[in-house]
């Protein structure tokens, strides 16, 4: 695996290094120790699956508030998407600021998504489906949101949103 940082600190791309042979390739996606090397939360005690049937559908802006925070790794394993964290920590010098990766089936990329970040993504396909690894277990008093749109962090969405929930739809802006 190739653990590449992004410009928000904590957060990592991760790229699998394919070995490749008549049968196609192997490569691996998730290893505990390389992690820990790096200075990454390894503990993963839950894992999740969203199917989105429509492309332009939007996920987001969500985070579990403190003391519930986890760790996510998010990779996109049919399809594809727009995969977007934002920096939710204070003190840290990126706070507020986002970045955005594309995710999909074929580049086999995962997005190491730390504690104090919000997540969200838009899918670019119809039919596409990402699979989310967890540090910590779902806490639904601690489950937080913020509108997608807020025009203070400025994200650029690829597509027009077709679907979102109406709970998503009705968040508010990031409290600053």
């Amino acid at each position: 695996m190739q653990l590449n940082p992004t410009r928000l600190e904590g957060a990592w791309l991760i790229e699998p290094e394919r070995h490749v042979d008549v049968r196609g390739f192997f490569a691996r996606t998730w290893c505990h120790r390389e992690f820990t090397d790096h200075g990454l939360d390894g503990r993963l005690v839950q894992c999740s699956v969203s199917f989105n049937k429509q492309a332009g559908t939007l996920r987001g802006m969500h985070y579990q508030a403190t003391p519930k925070e986890e760790v996510k790794l998010v990779r996109c394993t049919r399809g594809s998407v727009y995969d977007v964290i934002v920096d939710l920590r204070p003190e840290s010098a990126t706070f507020a600021q986002h970045v955005g990766f594309e995710l999909t089936a074929e580049n086999h990329r995962a997005l190491y998504v730390p504690k104090g970040f919000a997540h969200g993504f838009q899918t670019l396909v119809d039919d596409t489906e990402v699979f989310y690894q967890m540090s910590d277990y779902f806490d639904a008093p601690s489950a937080r949101g913020f509108h997608y749109a807020d025009p203070e962090l400025g994200i650029d969405w690829p597509l027009p949103v077709s679907v979102i929930s109406q709970k998503d739809a009705e968040l508010g802006w990031l409290e600053r």
